[in-house]
């Protein structure tokens, strides 16, 4: 069994996500990690008997590590991308991928020089549902994709932030953290070169100084088109349109309403809402096992989402893809997830043990940047904008 010997940058809340992956899965071993909260290196080096370092430069340095998970803020993936692949260690790096086209130019360019793989996810794009669907539609039964539609309301605004996940140009918002995982599902579905964009943003709330929502057509160069609608602002849950199940293939309940913001009318400022977010996070004091998503027996997804084929509409879920076709109506189940976001490491190995080109590399991911970007341009501009023209 082939095995990637895994560096982490960043113990937050990315790592946090990853890490019933990295322990299920057994191709993977944790050796090193830097972060900058002494708690969180403290944690690390106790669960997994590997040292720690303060700054990436001294993780990169480490002859025993294959490739380096970067999970730290949006704003440092582009130059902790530089490092890792300047000491010649493969990237799976944290989506968004930067926060600019020229950061990922950088990134690809570094990568490429120094003979590396260069990975971004997860995003929602590698989850067996969605892959499965491209796998459908790829067999040519239902015919050329047309249409496809997706959304998700969630509570993502009222989740604990640090004070930039609250700022657009830093990186915050939903178009750079949420808007990236609907645009790499319906670009892969669709198959086909996004050509032009129409998009609004919303930003409802005075305390919470970024985009909660937005709502965009996306055009395709093989005549497909795609809507694509998110609302993180905490009222609507449309996990009760799948079941309850969530996010991460977990089981909800309709009790948790309204949880998010009842948690956040109680903190006082942004000072004491960033320590909020870190006591919940990997080595934090109110940091719970990393147990989120093992145990789940569906799938993980990204919200309701309907691909409109000539022949068949298919809607994949957590549990199965449901295919309504011109005469019936039929249900093609999946298995369960043995480990969840095992499709990453599936990419990950391929790539460095396989040298099978991965999905998901640089340049796949800078056409979703490019889009998101897009998404923010269109409706500062109220305008069409154009894919790939400057």
């Amino acid at each position: 069994m082939e095995t990637i010997r895994l560096g982490i940058a960043g113990l937050g809340r990315a790592f946090s996500l990853m890490l019933p992956t990295f322990l299920g899965d057994a191709r993977v071993r944790l050796v090193a990690a830097c972060d900058p909260r002494e708690a969180a290196r403290k944690q690390f080096e106790a669960d997994f008997d590997a040292p720690t370092f303060d700054d990436i430069d001294a993780l990169a340095r480490g002859p025993d590590i294959d490739a380096i998970y970067i999970a730290s803020p949006h704003q440092f993936h582009a130059a902790h991308t530089r490092i890792a692949a300047a000491h010649g260690k493969h990237v799976l790096v944290e989506k968004p991928m930067a926060l600019s086209l020229a950061e990922c130019d950088d990134m690809i360019d570094a990568c490429r020089t120094a003979n590396v793989h260069l990975i971004v996810g997860h995003c929602h794009s590698f989850d067996a549902p969605y892959l499965r669907t491209r796998e459908l539609i790829a067999s040519g039964a239902f015919g050329d994709v047309k249409m496809i539609h997706a959304l998700n309301f969630t509570d993502y605004l009222y989740r604990p932030r640090r004070p930039e996940e609250l700022k657009t140009e830093e990186g915050g918002g939903a178009v750079f953290s949420q808007a990236a995982h609907q645009v790499d599902i319906v670009r892969m579905l669709a198959g086909s070169r996004a050509t032009r964009i129409r998009a609004a943003v919303g930003n409802w709330d005075a305390a919470r100084p970024t985009e909660g929502a937005y709502t965009a057509t996306l055009w395709f160069e093989n005549g497909a088109f795609a809507t694509l609608s998110y609302n993180g602002y905490a009222h609507f849950d449309s996990d009760e349109w799948i079941g309850w199940i969530g996010e991460m293939g977990q089981a909800r309940s309709p009790d948790e309403y309204g949880v998010a913001r009842r948690k956040l009318s109680q903190v006082a400022s942004r000072e004491e809402e960033a320590r909020l977010k870190a006591a919940g996070t990997y080595g934090g004091n109110a940091y719970t096992s990393a147990s989120q998503g093992a145990d789940a027996r569906s799938h993980q997804h990204f919200g309701p989402l309907i691909v409109s084929c000539e022949r068949a509409d298919l809607r994949p879920m957590p549990e199965a893809i449901v295919v309504y076709s011109d005469e019936r109506r039929e249900r093609i189940e999946l298995d369960a997830p043995r480990v969840p976001r095992a499709e990453v490491i599936d990419e990950l190995i391929g790539a460095v043990h396989g040298g099978v080109a991965p999905l998901h590399d640089g340049e796949w991911a800078r056409g979703t940047l490019e889009i998101c970007l897009a998404m923010l341009r269109s409706s500062a501009q109220a305008c069409d904008v154009v894919i790939g023209k400057k």
